[in-house]
């Protein structure tokens, strides 16, 4: 993967979510439905993003009052108003409408409602159950991440891997969990003993957004926190 994460032995190496460098995004416009998305905060998709992984997770769009916000010069801007209507974020209904209109997961499976919801809550740090401009680029930055991981293993196009290959796949994004927390993933997440696309993101959500919850209490890298109940229940039920 392209940029560095928590690192440590519990945690392996970069955290997932990134296209690996050279590789395009597919499935949302340029300027049209279908085309390569340009690159998160600027940098064009498939090129090294910047130092200490994701930027902030802002919803709102800052400058001088009147003065059009930066994303108005991005190509994305357009394409995500029309989608966000009058208010101006994206919500669960609206995401997986988007996702699926623009074709973004390809011969798999559009997205349930639920693993849009999660989709949203990992990304949603004021808690208003939708995403702002910039969360909806990170959001597409992580899910282009994801696929092509998934398609590493899914060589077949059939949809599915199989619980093996989601051991592989989980290694590849860089967690280093236990053979009983790899064994929990997968009866959680395989259906007739296979996992599909929808549920491999929805793994992957969960994934990401746990370990980093629990990255920013362990700021000595020591593999352990404390956790308050009512923090823990807020971290694990957001998701």
């Amino acid at each position: 993967m392209a940029y560095p994460g928590y690192g440590g032995p519990q945690y392996g190496g970069p955290m997932p979510g990134m296209p690996a460098q050279g590789m395009p995004m597919q499935g949302m416009p340029g300027g049209h439905m279908g085309g390569p998305m340009p690159g998160h905060m600027g940098v064009p998709m498939g090129g090294a993003p910047a130092q200490g992984g994701y930027g902030a997770y802002g919803g709102g769009y800052p400058g001088t009052y009147g003065a059009p916000p930066p994303a108005a010069n991005d190509p994305m801007w357009s394409y995500f108003t029309a989608i966000a209507g009058q208010d101006g974020e994206i919500d669960a209904e609206e995401l997986q409408r988007c996702l699926t209109q623009s074709g973004f997961t390809g011969s798999y499976s559009p997205f349930s409602l639920e693993t849009c919801r999660i989709m949203i809550a990992m990304l949603d740090r004021d808690f208003t159950g939708k995403l702002g401009f910039n969360e909806f680029k990170d959001l597409f930055t992580a899910l282009s991440g994801w696929k092509q991981n998934f398609m590493m293993f899914d060589q077949d196009r059939s949809g599915t891997v199989e619980p093996h290959e989601m051991t592989q796949a989980v290694n590849a994004m860089g967690y280093r969990v236990s053979p009983q927390a790899l064994n929990v993933i997968i009866k959680r997440y395989n259906k007739g003993g296979r996992i599909f696309f929808d549920d491999y993101v929805a793994c992957c959500v969960k994934l990401r957004a746990l370990t980093e919850n629990f990255r920013r209490r362990d700021a000595m890298h020591q593999g352990s926190v404390t956790f308050q109940y009512d923090e823990f229940i807020l971290c694990t039920m957001a998701i």
